[in-house]
């Protein structure tokens, strides 16, 4: 009896470890860098401004609502170049962790 017992909580813990999601952060272990580009005076969202990202040179563009995203970075640090007509170019240092997401907000001040 104490056999079957056994052999019943073995399979029970093999069901019940297989049913474990996997770790999305094994399969791919990168970071995510987004934010939110505003207009520094009235704090209203900028769209379609140009996001520089430093190194590796990929470029976004913020959308409607001033959002703008990286995936599948490495971790390290790296410097977000915000640039729109009408604007004052604004940089911002980040660093990038590893299965993290960091936020990463930019105000751009209006030319005077």
């Amino acid at each position: 009896m104490k056999k079957v017992a056994l052999a019943f909580s073995c399979i029970m813990m093999m069901i019940l470890l297989s049913g474990c999601p996997p770790d999305p952060c094994k399969e791919k272990p990168f970071a995510t860098i987004y934010g939110i580009v505003s207009d520094n005076e009235i704090g209203d969202p900028i769209g379609v401004a140009t996001v520089v990202l430093s190194p590796g040179g990929k470029t976004t563009v913020s959308g409607s609502d001033g959002r703008y995203e990286f995936n599948e970075l490495d971790a390290q640090q790296y410097t977000i170049t915000v640039q729109k007509s009408g604007y004052q170019t604004n940089r911002k240092t980040v660093t990038a962790i590893t299965c993290e997401s960091v936020q990463a907000d930019i105000p751009l001040t209006p030319n005077k």
